[in-house]
């Protein structure tokens, strides 16, 4: 099943999403208008809000509340993207300048705050307890990812561990959380509703390992933001914590200092050594393993084309070029 074909089987739904999205972004403040507008109009595969209604599907769910939740995920995940691009004095974002680039940081982190706290208002209009639990615990365990992210930045002695609390705590947790209530909303048993989770949470882990993959083998066209950011922002991700650990001497210190450092100066020496050790083909081989217990959860699900077409985005978050 190819990405167009997941999306065509829930056409009419995302479609719905896209046209709840529109509603509720509406504001008497012109800025917030224009700026939310540009950022959730500005590309994005739209993967959170189809894995709410993917899984809520696959569970079999008939109503439209899984509509109001994948609207909720986009929004929260939105308000993360204009926050992060805040801190990580990013310009660049889907192939286009960051809204922080074009209108400050100032009305990015305001209108972030605006978009967390509507989809605070529409997780109350939804008016189910355990939906709002898991949302609002999802929301301050991003918030929390990027603290930790923050503290790991310039740290060389970051080890693979924390680096994978962070990205499941930063990225891991919207997806499990998106999973999750679809099963909820189709009132599953307990272990479904653990394994639905479970999906979402591997899903979400190897799709930010390929992400920080991407930031030292593909093209800044292909990834819609700059190569080496990363690198430039001196965060540990796993290829370089992994280059780290299996380089001595002069290949340690170079990778040391540019953790510790930042900067693009010596980005080619760096990626030699990425290279050299084979520190990238070990960060594929673990987002294939998180890959392999995701699409392994799926196993408690009954046999259906949503069923079919969540195994197939777990391939897809390992298989992608953007």
């Amino acid at each position: 099943m190819e990405f167009k074909e997941i999306q065509a089987l829930i056409a009419d739904d995302m479609g719905a999403v896209n046209h709840l999205i529109q509603q509720r972004l509406q504001s008497d403040v012109v800025l917030i208008n224009q700026l939310s507008h540009y950022i959730i109009g500005n590309g994005g595969k739209r993967l959170r809000p189809m894995l709410a209604l993917l899984s809520a599907r696959a569970c079999g769910y008939k109503g439209q509340l899984c509509v109001d939740i994948a609207a909720i995920v986009e929004f929260i995940h939105t308000a993360t993207l204009l926050h992060d691009d805040v801190v990580d004095e990013s310009d660049m974002r889907r192939g286009k300048e960051t809204a922080n680039n074009i209108w400050g940081n100032q009305a990015a982190v305001l209108v972030g705050d605006f978009l967390y706290s509507r989809s605070f208002e529409m997780m109350v209009d939804v008016g189910e307890m355990r939906i709002m639990q898991i949302l609002a615990g999802a929301t301050n365990v991003i918030a929390e990812g990027e603290v930790l992210q923050l503290l790991n930045c310039n740290d060389a002695d970051t080890t693979e561990e924390r680096y994978l609390e962070v990205i499941y705590s930063k990225t891991a947790k919207l997806f499990e959380a998106a999973s999750q209530l679809g099963a909820i909303l189709a009132k599953q048993p307990e272990g479904v509703e653990k394994a639905m989770s479970d999906y979402g949470m591997h899903l979400g882990t190897a799709f930010q390992l390929i992400d920080d993959i991407m930031d030292y083998s593909a093209s800044a066209a292909e990834m819609g933001k700059n190569v080496g950011d990363d690198l430039a922002e001196g965060k540990p991700t796993l290829p370089l914590i992994i280059a780290l650990q299996r380089s001595e001497g002069d290949d340690a210190k170079m990778i040391r200092d540019a953790i510790e450092n930042g900067g693009l100066d010596n980005i080619d020496p760096v990626m030699a050594i990425i290279e050299k050790t084979k520190a990238l083909d070990y960060a594929y081989g673990v987002a294939k393993k998180e890959t392999d217990l995701a699409v392994a959860a799926l196993t408690h699900l009954p046999d259906s084309p949503e069923k079919t077409a969540l195994t197939e985005l777990a391939w897809f978050s390992i298989q992608r070029k953007h």
